[in-house]
Order: structure tokens, then C-alpha cells, then sequence
């Protein structure tokens, strides 16, 4: 099993997806996301690494893969 870190944004926005499929990408807050992210069976990543670039870019590729 692979393991997931602040820098796999493309991977957690899919992770993201499939588990929180009845969520709109565009209307959630980073608070949410954040918990959502550590929240996921397969990351493994330090909580307080992650900021709001890092966040952002989650958001972004979640939204990308939501319009694919």
C-alpha cells in the first residue's frame, strides 16, 4: 500500500474524490479539507506541515478531476 504526503496533491485530490463524492470542491473550506486529508486511510504525513499553498493546490487538482 502506497503512502500519501502533503506533496502527492494530485493523488489526495483523487483519494478526495472518490471518498466525499456528494462534496462540491469549489465550496469547501481548508479547515474541512485539511481533516479530510488526514482523515484518509493511506496518508501518513505530519498534520502541521501542510499550509495554504498546499491546500490550494489540493483544491484545484480536486476540481480538475471532478470536470475530467
Amino acid at each position: 500500500m502506497f503512502e500519501l504526503k502533503w506533496t502527492d496533491v494530485l493523488d489526495i485530490a483523487i483519494e478526495l474524490d472518490e471518498s466525499h463524492a456528494d462534496v462540491d470542491p469549489r465550496t469547501i473550506r481548508f479547515t474541512d479539507l485539511h481533516r479530510w486529508v488526514c482523515a484518509l486511510e493511506n496518508f501518513n504525513d505530519n498534520p502541521e506541515r501542510s499550509n495554504e499553498k498546499i491546500l490550494e493546490a489540493i483544491q484545484m487538482n480536486w476540481i480538475e478531476e471532478r470536470e475530467d
